[in-house]
């Protein structure tokens, strides 16, 4: 949820109130989840949502309006029928029985009305809410009240299923509360949602205001849709890691990576579209399309409807990548290669095709290519269907393009056979003298974030993918500063294929840089706790120097 942000001391003092709240009690207490196998979301929903354009700014006649848009538009035979009234749709106050109620003035017919409406459109009817004790907008004071879900889940789920709800999107909201904390407490609206029995979407997001975990683990165990990233504005690049605002590129560095927790009834969310609004290129706004099609991502539109123009249409009617978003295989797609600039995804699809992405992050044209058989396909001879201009061509394996700068071209390949195209070896480090793992700090994802070992676990602040001899983490590469020297820490930071992020294993467990070959990956001093620095070191092959994949 956007809003203007405030520096966590500034907020801790206001809100222990609520985090004593929030995780006291059996209620939500740590537990294991249980599997959400809910029957919907088994392709990545479409729809639009208030909040991109319209903010607080809402009311029944803009909903009933856009809802008009979007049938009359044909974007509803498109498979876009989620409308998403995001915050700001509530009375401030609950009703005497703690009932929640629709804002008086903004939607005086009532939210069932609303969802009626929408239904007799051949729509569905989304909503918002928090699971702490105030929505985004009441937290940062623009809108007043205190009218979150906290300890109303069961009775706020039963309202929402008596309106006729169809999605609920519950924004974290923030700065409080562990990962475990976060997993409780999304867990009870989760099971709340069951016991109504109504089939409602469920989508969540772990990071408004809060640390980053939506990227630190699979959360198909809680919820249909889970938010990878901060907020998304309309640029190309904000320059962030995984903080606010997020722009496009910015995103797919995040979310990329995650493409293993992606099937159906579960999705990574890297956030609504903003097609249409502004702010990019054409090239950059298909792009931005082309790329959550191909990430499995669900396509909720972010723009006014009501006006939109004929080349902002033309893009999120485009069938080709509906139909690679939509199928029914649920995959996302993985990555293939990537230099820094150049970025190859395929995607496999259910009737044997394979949708492949040649992403240009660079800021002029370049060819990019690949091949079927990087790819995941086998035989001698291909059809490649472009996505933007439908034409067609043949290949005996060769992939290519001429790219312009931020542009994606996505071809469908079919003919042969089919195999998933070989991963990125994934695996991490665990340091032979300290028997612990390289660890980025903290799961931080800025820029220069240093490198530690840390107790060994499978989140992602340790899950190493090498492409090349790039060792890429949480988005980024490992790294060392231009003018490294003996005892300068090891850090991450945005790929760019230099010699600074390039490693070189030798066949006795050490790891040189590409830049400094006489310097290896070294646990300072040898030390064993978690927490010691991974330092660059003149190589000796101590044990301290030497690592084991695992």
């Amino acid at each position: 949820m956007r809003g203007r942000r405030t520096s966590a001391p500034a907020v801790l003092g206001v809100l222990t109130a609520i985090l004593v709240t929030a995780v006291a009690g059996p209620a939500a207490a740590p537990r294991p989840a249980q599997a959400l196998d809910n029957g919907v979301a088994r392709t990545p929903p479409m729809g639009w949502n208030t909040w991109n354009t319209f903010g607080c700014d809402i009311n029944e006649t803009l909903i009933r309006q856009t809802a008009d848009a979007i049938v009359d538009n044909g974007l509803r035979e498109q498979g876009y029928r989620y409308v998403v009234v995001d915050d700001c749709w509530f009375d401030p106050n609950r009703d005497a029985q703690g009932n929640l109620q629709a804002h008086p003035q903004r939607f005086p017919s009532g939210m069932k009305a609303l969802g009626d409406y929408l239904h007799s459109r051949g729509l569905l009817f989304g909503i918002y809410q928090s699971p702490l004790d105030q929505t985004c907008a009441q937290y940062f004071d623009t809108f007043p009240g205190s009218t979150g879900s906290l300890g109303h889940e069961h009775q706020d789920a039963r309202q929402f299923a008596a309106w006729g709800v169809d999605y609920l999107k519950y924004d974290w909201c923030s700065p409080t509360g562990t990962i475990d904390d976060q997993v409780a407490r999304f867990a009870i609206m989760r099971d709340a949602l069951a016991a109504t029995g109504r089939p409602i979407v469920y989508s969540i997001n772990p990071n408004s205001i809060h640390s980053k975990t939506g990227p630190q683990r699979d959360w198909s165990d809680v919820a249909n849709l889970w938010r990878t990233t901060e907020d998304i504005t309309n640029a190309w690049n904000t320059g962030q890691t995984n903080g606010y605002p997020m722009g496009i590129q910015n995103i797919v560095d995040v979310n990329v990576p995650l493409a293993g927790h992606a099937a159906p009834g579960g999705f990574n969310d890297p956030d609504m579209l903003e097609v249409g609004n502004g702010g990019m290129t054409d090239t950059e706004m298909r792009s931005h399309f082309a790329l959550w099609a191909m990430m499995a991502a669900p396509l909720m539109m972010g723009n006014d409807l009501r006006s939109a123009n004929t080349a902002t249409l033309n893009i999120l009617r485009n069938q080709h990548l509906i139909a690679i978003n939509q199928d029914a295989l649920g995959r996302q797609a993985v990555q293939v290669s990537h230099d820094g600039t150049r970025r190859v995804l395929a995607k496999r699809l259910g009737n044997g095709d394979v949708a492949v992405a040649l992403f240009n992050q660079g800021s002029s044209t370049t060819t990019i290519s690949t091949t079927a058989a990087a790819i995941g396909k086998t035989g001698t001879s291909f059809t490649l269907r472009d996505a933007w201009t439908n034409g067609t061509a043949t290949t005996t394996g060769a992939i290519s393009a001429s790219v312009p700068a931020h542009g994606t071209v996505v071809y469908r390949i079919s003919g042969g056979g089919t195999t998933d195209p070989p991963p990125p070896t994934t695996f991490r480090l665990r340091s032979n003298s300290a028997g612990r793992c390289l660890d980025v700090d903290n799961s931080q994802t800025a820029n220069g974030t240093g490198a530690l070992v840390w107790d060994c676990h499978g989140n992602a602040n340790q899950r190493i993918s090498q492409n090349g001899q790039t060792l890429r983490m949480l988005g980024k590469c490992l790294d060392v500063p231009l003018d490294a020297a003996n005892g300068t820490r090891v850090q991450i930071w945005d790929c760019h294929g230099g010699a600074n992020q390039q490693w070189t294993f030798t066949g006795d467990g050490t790891v040189s840089n590409g830049r400094f070959p006489a310097l290896c990956l070294d646990v300072n001093n040898a030390g064993t706790a978690n927490g010691t620095t991974v330092i660059l070191w003149t190589c000796h092959g101590g044990t301290n120097q030497r690592w084991s994949r695992v």
